[in-house]
């Protein structure tokens, strides 16, 4: 197992939030405080432009009658889904050096993820783990 950290500001960034952010615990703070809807939108259109797969992505995360009552920022609970996501992708765009390298990865199927997308296995944590550590696993040349 692999632990390695994408910079917090790459995931900010990636999340749309337009406060600097230095740190893990600056990161958790905003998720804690409601990370903003567009947060997700941001999040599935970095992986599928807007393809019909980035709406089904959101609602995965988070169902369209949650998402449209939330008249301001996602919950914690749902900020962290799309923390998660993000966290991914940053560590996927790092791994490759290459968004459309990172952006074919996440949204392939892989033989070591159950021939599933890496995008779809990182919807919850301990998928997110696994597509981390297959990352770290191909970026320290570990066959993977």
């Amino acid at each position: 197992m692999y632990a390695a950290l994408v910079e917090p500001s790459k995931i900010a960034v990636l999340l749309g939030i337009r406060r600097r952010v230095s740190s893990v615990e600056e990161l958790e703070r905003q998720v804690d405080a409601g990370l903003p809807k567009s947060s997700l939108e941001a999040v599935a259109r970095h992986v599928y432009g807007t393809a019909p797969e980035a709406a089904a992505l959101m609602l995965r995360v988070i169902p369209a009658a949650t998402f449209h009552r939330r008249a301001e920022g996602l919950k914690p609970q749902e900020g962290e889904r799309v923390e998660r996501l993000a966290r991914v992708i940053a560590t996927a765009e790092q791994v490759w050096a290459d968004e459309d390298d990172a952006r074919a990865f996440l949204s392939t199927p892989h033989s070591m993820l159950d021939n599933k997308r890496p995008i779809e296995v990182a919807l919850t944590e301990l998928g997110a783990r696994r597509v981390e550590n297959l990352l770290w696993s191909m970026f320290h040349g570990v066959a993977a």
